[in-house]
């Protein structure tokens, strides 16, 4: 487009900077239109939502633990010694015309961030989309879950009442379970010995600034890299995976996005507006000496709480230091093996199945049973140990046995991925049997008919060619070929070329493979003779 032709700021722009070059390539950029990737957008649009709702926060609330006397608007606190940052979250909640609207949007936002996030993630491990080339993309979208989890624990932590403190209270017992540095960790987290005077300012300084800040770089990267790469899309009449098949960015997609942010933020606004959540007022400020009753974590922060709960009390001594194995391996263990065993799995898996292709078409969860199957089993993991969480409120709810539902919840945590996994698996082969069945012999019509030797069959109609592209519209994944004892020179083979072997037999045992064309050729006849009769 020539100058002369664009408005004046445009061109102006675009004289220095090359903007109608860049948005002429960017803006007509076409993306995919299917509900599950709205997930993201959730993620992203709630992210934003946190930042608007804590740039108001931040206008009142004092990160100071200096302590003042309350004279505030709740009467049943007044007189009562507290923190200048409890003080200043009352002040918001009760004095500051909005304050607590926008308190409980930033909660429930950062709720929704979190929860946006892992789902999205599922969605992504589901289908394939951490493929090459996008196994940066999964790190990335790892790394901004942890960053959002450990984000809103500390912004849990600053009003600086008696729940956010027994919150801190357990996190300073994991930190001093730390061997060797556990002592040092905890004096420079909280300025001394604890509570101390420093972790208020300290956690809303990493708040404000270094936690978002990273997540700000990150939310850019991964946006930069889905553009770059092209949006994954599901199989589909004219997808392949060298295109994308969807509506350009400008105006369709812009005018959807656009309208999805602001039914996020509504809803958001309606939650905070109509839906109680951390009323401080009811904990009163925070005081070493007591314990909140009944007090739960938020939910992203359950599983770790309910993996502590888990734990017999074992401790054991070494060289004159005391290990808290009790603390030790649900918290400090068994979190960080988890969340890096789902980090490497694409590795993992692309080192099993030797596939190194680029994927641009995702998979459909039934035809990758064993990582559906894997998928159900993890969370099924988190599931039990986020259910242990509330295994007091369980007992008193349903009157029963606070040590029955953790012995029960003890057992689970092995015996229920492994049933998870399989029943999954079992299923997600159950689905590619029912859709080699649907394109082999069509649909059933219910139409009895007899044939010329006076056999009655059912006749039976072909599906679609669109629906039949859908079901085939995917490789026939074959296990690797077992490596010999020996090669050609009669030296032993690696061990690993025999694990990689049988790990690939195992991931892809039982999958029903698509039809060949051999196969579905005199289908096609029958089907044809079948609805002529």
């Amino acid at each position: 487009m020539a100058d002369k032709e664009l408005p004046a700021t445009v061109g102006w722009l675009d004289q220095r900077l090359g903007v109608a070059k860049i948005g002429k390539k960017n803006l007509r950029k076409v993306f995919p239109d299917h509900w599950s990737f709205m997930l993201g957008e959730i993620a992203l649009y709630s992210f934003v939502i946190l930042l608007l709702s804590g740039v108001f926060l931040t206008l009142w609330f004092k990160p100071s633990m200096a302590e003042v006397e309350y004279q505030g608007t709740y009467s049943l606190l007044k007189g009562l010694k507290m923190s200048e940052a409890y003080e200043s979250a009352l002040a918001i909640s009760f004095d500051i015309r909005g304050g607590l609207l926008m308190r409980q949007i930033h909660h429930w936002a950062a709720i929704l961030f979190t929860a946006a996030m892992s789902v999205h993630l599922l969605r992504i491990f589901l289908t394939g989309a951490f493929r090459k080339p996008r196994e940066l993309n999964w790190l990335i979208g790892i790394g901004m879950l942890f960053l959002g989890v450990v984000e809103g624990f500390i912004g849990y932590g600053l009003p600086d009442d008696l729940l956010s403190g027994t919150g801190l209270r357990i996190t300073e017992g994991l930190v001093l379970a730390s061997p060797v540095i556990g002592t040092w960790l905890s004096f420079f987290i909280f300025g001394g010995e604890f509570p101390g005077d420093d972790f208020v300012p300290r956690f809303f300084t990493v708040h404000v600034l270094l936690i978002p800040g990273l997540l700000l770089a990150l939310i850019t990267v991964h946006l930069m890299l889905v553009v770059y790469h092209k949006h994954t899309q599901f199989p589909g009449p004219g997808r392949t995976e060298k295109n994308v098949v969807g509506y350009p960015l400008m105006p369709v997609y812009m005018a959807k996005a656009g309208g999805f942010f602001f039914v996020v933020f509504g809803v958001t606004t309606v939650l905070g507006a109509l839906l109680q959540i951390n009323p401080i007022w009811l904990y009163g400020p925070y005081n070493p000496a007591e314990v909140t009753a009944g007090s739960q974590p938020d939910w992203y922060m359950g599983w770790l709480d309910g993996a502590v709960r888990l734990m017999p009390g074992l401790e054991s001594s070494f060289a004159g230091a005391t290990i808290s194995w009790n603390i030790l391996l649900p918290a400090l263990l068994v979190p960080p093996l988890f969340i890096t065993s789902v980090a490497l799995y694409p590795f993992i898996e692309q080192w099993i199945t030797g596939d190194q292709r680029e994927h641009h078409l995702l998979d459909r969860p039934r035809n990758m049973p064993t990582r559906t199957g894997i998928g159900a089993g993890m969370i099924t993991f988190y599931g039990v140990l986020w259910l242990n969480s509330g295994n007091d409120l369980l007992a008193t709810h349903f009157h029963t046995s606070i040590n029955t539902i953790t012995w029960i919840c003890r057992i689970l945590i092995f015996a229920g991925p492994v049933l998870a996994f399989w029943v999954t698996r079992r299923i997600a082969i159950s689905l590619q049997r029912a859709d080699k069945e649907r394109l082999l012999h069509g649909l059933e019509t219910g139409v009895i008919v007899r044939r010329p030797d006076g056999e009655y069959v059912e006749a039976h109609s072909p599906i679609s060619k669109y629906e039949a592209y859908e079901l085939t519209a995917r490789p026939r994944l074959e296990p690797l070929d077992p490596a010999p004892e020996t090669d050609e020179n009669g030296v032993a083979n690696p061990r690993r070329h025999r694990l990689r072997a049988a790990l690939s037999r195992f991931y892809f045992a039982d999958a029903v493979q698509k039809p060949t064309a051999d196969e579905l050729e005199p289908t096609d006849r029958e089907l044809t003779s079948s609805r002529d009769h």
